[in-house]
């Protein structure tokens, strides 16, 4: 039976005041959640200052990014695994849409990423979607399956027993719309019946999260899905209130 895992990527947004009341509310609020993996990813910035202020171990912390070099260097404006591991973060956010579309993250980029992160033990959030003219042409799961097998020619099939998978349709990001819960059932069950091709046991353990405009008034049917294990959450990771609510539905 696979664990719901829910994870917040804050992206672009905080700072030390805003960030202490949110984990503040966190705080008093997480023990209200079931059996749930809860993670959140903040920007790198901030990792240090979210470790101090969360209390107890009940919600593990994720980097947004990061480089495609295992070693330190001179690499300016990046932050390397080993970093990201002395700042105690447990997760890693690869390949997110935005990456792809607005800094020109290719498949191999993030494949070499995940590479470096799993060798480093810390377990890479995969994102994988389609844009809305992707989906419309017809060409959806053929973009999903290049985006996978990349990672997958460098890492193997074995090794996805450590990595999350995050469904995100490129459409339904920020944007206020949301697959209905059969379209994304659909995707995640092509995503899963993919890896089961090459491995079932992998594929039956490895956890897909849900991406896209999740709030708490849509959140308990889409985890209600046999293949959604839970969510990758944007906007909605920013309230404590809807963030918690979302945890719960996913428990």
């Amino acid at each position: 039976m696979r664990k719901p895992f829910v994870a917040g990527n804050w992206k672009m947004h905080g700072s030390k005041a805003s960030i202490l009341t949110l984990v503040s509310d966190l705080n008093s609020k997480i023990a209200e959640i079931g059996d749930v993996d809860v993670a959140i990813c903040p920007p790198a910035i901030y990792i240090d200052y979210v470790n101090r202020v969360l209390a107890g171990n009940r919600i593990a912390v994720g980097a947004q990014n990061m480089a495609e070099e295992a070693n330190q260097g001179a690499f300016t404006g990046e932050q390397s695994v080993a970093m990201l591991k002395d700042m105690d973060c447990n997760y890693v956010i690869l390949g997110h849409s935005e990456r792809r579309a607005l800094y020109g993250e290719t498949d191999s980029q993030i494949a070499t990423k995940v590479d470096v992160a799993l060798k480093a033990g810390v377990t890479p959030i995969l994102c994988v979607g389609e844009t809305l003219e992707e989906r419309e042409s017809g060409v959806m799961e053929s973009v999903i399956a290049t985006q996978l097998d990349a990672v997958l020619d460098v890492v193997g099939i074995e090794s996805f027993d450590k990595v999350v998978i995050a469904y995100e349709p490129v459409w339904a990001i920020g944007t206020g719309k949301t697959a209905s819960p059969q379209q994304a059932q659909e995707v995640h069950a092509f995503i899963r019946g993919k890896l089961s091709g090459l491995n079932a046991d992998v594929a039956s353990k490895v956890v897909i999260q849900y991406g896209g405009s999740v709030k708490p008034d849509n959140a308990v049917e889409l985890f209600g899905q046999p293949d959604i294990d839970g969510g990758l959450i944007g906007g909605a990771s920013l309230n404590a209130n809807d963030f918690i609510a979302i945890c719960k539905a996913a428990g």
